[in-house]
């Protein structure tokens, strides 16, 4: 089948996805989370994956016509819930305490990466991912001196 994208325009789409999250997931690694390097890269290079399987059944399905019986937007609604429920797991209660919820955060935005990485917006996911390291590394340390 045919996406309308050349094999290096997905190499190259599916390479962010996966290289931009393995920043986010290697500060999460860094700060010994159970959910790191891997958890985020594979959940990035899956959102983008099933974006990217999207196109082609579109395409391959109605040529690009506005009738075809595929809509993008509903393949991105369900990788949103579907990353919601592996954000979820990362979250613990214990003692009445909440743990994992900065993780989860992160494993949704690993999906966002991956998604505007296959949509083809690289400077989106970029953007995403710097925000995102900003947030954990640098609000994370000021967190951490407010709490002390």
């Amino acid at each position: 089948m045919d996406t309308g994208l050349p094999l290096i325009d997905l190499l190259i789409r599916l390479g962010a996805a996966a290289g931009l999250a393995a920043l986010i997931g290697l500060e999460r690694e860094f700060r010994g989370r159970p959910a790191g390097l891997r958890t985020h890269m594979l959940v990035s290079l899956g959102a983008a994956g099933f974006l990217l399987v999207g196109y082609e059944i579109l395409f391959a399905t109605a040529s690009g016509s506005p009738s075809a019986p595929v809509d993008p937007t509903r393949i991105v609604e369900g990788v949103i819930t579907g990353i919601g429920f592996l954000g979820a797991g990362s979250i613990i209660q214990s003692r009445g305490s909440v743990q994992g919820l900065t993780t989860g955060a992160a494993i949704w935005i690993a999906g966002a990466v991956g998604v505007a990485c296959a949509s083809g917006n690289l400077v989106l996911a970029a953007l995403l991912t710097a925000f995102a390291l900003v947030i954990v590394t640098a609000l994370g340390k000021f967190e951490d001196r407010i709490e002390d």
